[in-house]
């Protein structure tokens, strides 16, 4: 039941979308962050922030590519089960759900461009880092490792 009220609350929330992002109009802040894997190694990112509810909206979508060590760090500062989507979302993105102290508790690998499909955090989340599909495995990053940034406790 919980899982249908929060799969309802993002259907919503999704066909809702504030007028400047259905426009274009939303910017992004950038920043810079980490992920420490459990072998030790540190990958560095430049990541886009959405944090307001504009951006969160608008993400990636319309998007037709991102470099490599780019991303968009979701921040939605509090911590609850997170669903995303990939609508009008043109490349393939790896999803790394992160709780509040930053460790990486679930990784959605090559998600698909355009689909409805919910993509959940399966437990309780505080942010999200949308990278290129296969970025995850090609830096051997899972769950358990650690995303470095000031949002992070």
């Amino acid at each position: 039941m919980k899982r249908l009220l929060i799969l309802l609350a993002f259907v919503v929330v999704a066909w809702s979308v504030p007028a400047a992002a259905q426009n274009g109009l939303v910017t992004f802040p950038s920043d810079t962050l980490s992920i420490e894997t459990a072998d030790g190694e540190t990958h560095d990112f430049t990541v886009e922030i959405a944090e307001t509810p504009d951006q969160r909206a608008q993400g990636l979508m319309f998007r037709r590519q991102m470099d490599a060590d780019a991303g968009m760090l979701f921040l939605f500062g509090r911590s609850e089960e997170r669903a995303m989507w990939m609508k009008n979302t043109l490349i393939p993105l790896d999803m790394l759900f992160i709780d509040e102290t930053g460790k990486i508790v679930r990784i959605e690998q090559r998600t698909v461009p355009h689909s409805l499909r919910a993509i959940v955090s399966g437990g309780p989340v505080s942010a999200v880092l949308e990278l290129n599909a296969g970025t995850a495995s090609r830096l051997v990053i899972k769950p358990g490792d650690r995303v470095r940034h000031p949002a992070f406790k």
